[in-house]
């Protein structure tokens, strides 16, 4: 088996077919089954965020393993083959593995070394497993991207520098806002929304440590990135947020977790009056039409009362705004794609340090697998002079028990023997595990199953048993 890569990513598609690739809830659940039945493939799980999709997938072909999830793919993100495949990407064993811990590092990253990606990594993983996805193979994948991902950001400056894409997001807002008086300096005053709080102009001027000091966020949304956004902008310095969302209790729920900055909650249906007192409004519902329309923006400007524009951050894919809005004067929209002009500049330095614990990882884990490949072979040459040791003992033993020879003698030479075995078989399968990544190195423990006459059966019963004593943990 092989691990194999297919997907598609901000670096190889546009956001608009990015939109229509996304892949989330049952439609994922779906993907993640209907991959794994294919009969190519024997594990798989699926890394869905806003700016990629990929499988990753163990196969036994390529070809026919490439085939099969690219019409799955399709088919669940309901798209013709045709506009699909031409973004598409496919990486394949160690390239594979390679990309992976690119990804978890956040090289791959809109915003190079931004930190969330690891979290989808992992919900990813955990995903496949609760549904009987990711094996043993693509188990230990994961735990090696997450491990690898955690040493780049700890043992080097690539978290630091490259911010995570909302607070990239938020920077930029921050500049397009200026120093202009800001909505809620006059409006928040009689907004029942942040009734007994101080204006947002009254709180600080704006720092590059605090961009948003003075602002006041409104964050549609109470999912996972709706979090994040709550909790960047409560970071960055926002002197009031309010949520907005469909459900009320998920939205009391998120705000709990920032109780000194959520000054509200408020329903979808009162989003034009909330987006009226804001400065910055965040979206990212993950619904499947347009949450803000370019009408509802423009009664939202004509409430207004401010200097400065009205920012919309639209992190949702598909959209959440219409893209009408754009066009209206008063408002600066940022979506995806504009994001990706402004990312976050590392140091090359950086970057260089992070690629070489890529590389060392990867180093390691190669060489991992190529002993695995070998080690059915050890195990059954090591089981087969055990039994020949446990024959000539017994054999040994009926004959000098007769002439009155101790119990503790026949176990000393019992041990000398067992002993001698062991050292004549060390160097021969310690060599045959290290060269077992060089080029041919599968020849050698074919070399010793031939010179030593190894049963082929018991190979493979050796083969069969491990994935099965991995499942029974």
């Amino acid at each position: 088996m092989s691990v194999l890569v297919v997907g598609l990513s901000h670096k190889s598609a546009p956001v608009a077919t990015l939109e229509r690739a996304a892949v989330r809830g049952d439609t994922l659940t779906k993907l993640l089954r209907d991959v794994v039945q294919a009969e190519p493939v024997a594990e798989a799980f699926v890394v869905s965020t806003c700016n990629r999709v990929e499988v990753y997938a163990d196969v036994d072909r390529f070809h026919a393993g490439v085939t099969a999830i690219c019409e799955l793919l399709a088919r669940h993100c309901g798209m013709p083959s045709h506009e699909l495949t031409p973004h598409l990407y496919v990486h394949y064993e160690e390239r594979a593995v390679s990309h992976l811990l690119a990804v978890a590092a956040g090289l791959d990253s809109m915003v190079v070394g931004e930190d969330q990606i690891l979290g989808q990594v992992r919900s990813a993983v955990k995903l496949a497993t609760e549904h009987g996805t990711a094996g043993r193979v693509l188990s230990e994948l994961g735990r090696l991207a997450l491990r690898t991902g955690k040493r780049a950001r700890a043992e080097t400056g690539i978290g630091r520098a490259g911010l995570s894409l909302l607070s990239g997001a938020i920077e930029l807002a921050a500049a397009r806002l200026g120093p202009g008086v800001p909505a809620g300096h006059d409006a928040f005053a009689g907004h029942d929304a942040f009734a007994g709080h101080d204006a947002p102009g009254e709180r600080g001027a704006r720092t590059e440590r605090d961009p948003l000091a003075g602002r006041a966020v409104l964050v549609v949304g109470a999912g996972s990135m709706s979090a994040l956004a709550v909790a960047t902008a409560a970071r960055s310095g926002a002197a009031s947020i309010v949520i907005a969302n469909r459900t009320r209790s998920r939205a009391e729920r998120l705000a709990a977790s920032v109780t000194t900055t959520v000054t509200s909650i408020a329903g979808l249906a009162d989003l034009t009056s909330a987006a009226t007192a804001a400065d910055v409004v965040i979206t990212c519902t993950g619904a499947a039409g347009q949450v803000l329309t370019r009408d509802m923006v423009s009664a939202v400007l004509a409430a207004r009362q401010a200097e400065a524009p009205l920012v919309i951050l639209d992190l949702a894919m598909p959209r959440d705004v219409e893209p009408g809005v754009a066009g209206l004067p008063g408002v600066v929209l940022i979506g995806m794609d504009q994001l990706s002009e402004h990312a976050t500049v590392v140091r090359d330095d950086d970057v260089a340090a992070v690629r070489a614990i890529l590389e060392a990882e990867l180093a390691a884990y190669q060489s991992a697998v190529d002993a695995a490949r070998v080690a059915p072979t050890v195990v059954a040459l090591r089981a087969k002079a055990a039994n020949v040791v446990d024959a000539e003992l017994a054999r040994l033993a009926g004959r000098l028990s007769a002439d009155g020879l101790s119990g503790r003698a026949l176990d000393e030479i019992a041990q000398t023997v067992r002993r001698v075995v062991d050292k004549l078989l060390h160097a021969p399968t310690v060599r045959v595990k290290e060269l077992a990544g060089s080029p041919g190195g599968e020849e050698y423990a074919a070399a010793l199953r031939v010179l030593f006459d190894l049963d082929p059966r018991a190979v493979e019963a050796v083969t069969r048993a491990a994935p099965e004593q991995e499942g029974s943990r």
